[in-house]
């Protein structure tokens, strides 16, 4: 099947492997970074080189965004230089970041002034679901925006579900997150357990890995808390953005989340202790910290 031209903005962890697939499925890719270094391999691999949001949104049918924080998601798309000054009518903007829903309606509601659709469209499965082309995306906006863009999300994920309106996405996304926060909290502190009460962990993981206790955490990111290796999947500063994220719309709608708020104060405490860019695993440390005794 041939795609129109695709623009691709951000290419971390999870950006690059993604924007890699896509340009396997032979689309015309153009890029920008704003660290030119960490898209290299793309352009080697053939994609174009834009100097700004806006140029790459130009070239565009679709522009995809990647990017970390929701001051990163407006200073990409608003302004001057913005994609949203350079998407064409009748093009779509498909915003890929975890990031608050408001601000998917807000670029919801830009676009559609300009003739241009808008998806938010999150994802969960973290580097490795972004290397298998595995992963889930949780899609808010128009259908007919969507159906534009659903060949495309077919080539990098296997679980894609349209969960309604602009913002719809985003905040399938921070349920997704509050189910993580508190996995995260049993899978560290049943390591912690484990280790005091003598067992030997890989043991254990063979027994529980298979019964009630069965998650996608605990068979992919133990084996890597027992090899010490906390390398980035999902980097901890941007897990506790979506933490703040979510308790902030909790609040907004008058809810009261202690798991959630639990998971935030651990999660600060691990950045405090200097591994803001360590992968989420490493919430091991924090524990570790805690129980003055390191798990080995």
């Amino acid at each position: 099947m041939k795609f129109g031209k695709i623009a691709w903005i951000g290419t971390g962890i999870m950006g690059a492997p993604m924007c890699g697939h896509l340009m396997d499925a032979d689309c015309e890719t153009v890029i920008f970074t704003r660290s030119r270094e960490k898209a290299e391999a793309l352009l080697d691999k053939g994609a174009s080189w834009a100097r700004t949001p806006k140029e790459a949104a130009e070239a565009a049918d679709i522009t995809f965004t990647m990017v970390g924080f929701p001051q990163d998601v407006r200073d990409v798309y608003f302004g001057d230089d913005g994609v949203l000054a350079g998407a064409k009518s009748g093009s779509v903007v498909v915003d890929m970041t975890t990031t608050e829903p408001s601000l998917a309606v807000d670029i919801y509601k830009a676009a559609k002034r300009n003739g241009v659709g808008a998806v938010d469209a999150p994802v969960s499965g973290g580097d490795v679901g972004a290397r298998n082309a595995t992963l889930s995306i949780m899609v808010g906006g128009d259908r007919e925006a969507i159906e534009k863009v659903m060949p495309l999300f077919e080539i990098l994920g296997k679980n894609i579900v349209h969960q309604g309106p602009a913002g719809a996405g985003q905040h399938t996304k921070m349920c997704n997150q509050i189910v993580i926060a508190g996995t995260m909290i049993g899978v560290t502190e049943s390591l912690v357990y484990g280790f005091k009460a003598g067992l030997d962990l890989p043991t254990v993981l063979q027994s529980i890995s298979g019964g009630a206790a069965a998650c996608w955490s605990l068979e992919n990111y133990v084996p890597r808390m027992l090899r010490r290796d906390f390398a980035p999947g999902f980097i901890v500063e941007h897990y506790i953005k979506d933490l703040r994220i979510a308790l902030e719309e909790a609040r907004r709608m008058g809810l009261q989340l202690p798991g959630l708020k639990l998971a935030e104060r651990l999660y600060t405490k691990l950045q405090q202790l200097g591994h803001g860019r360590s992968g989420t695993h490493a919430l091991l440390l924090a524990l570790e910290e805690m129980s003055g005794m390191e798990v080995v």
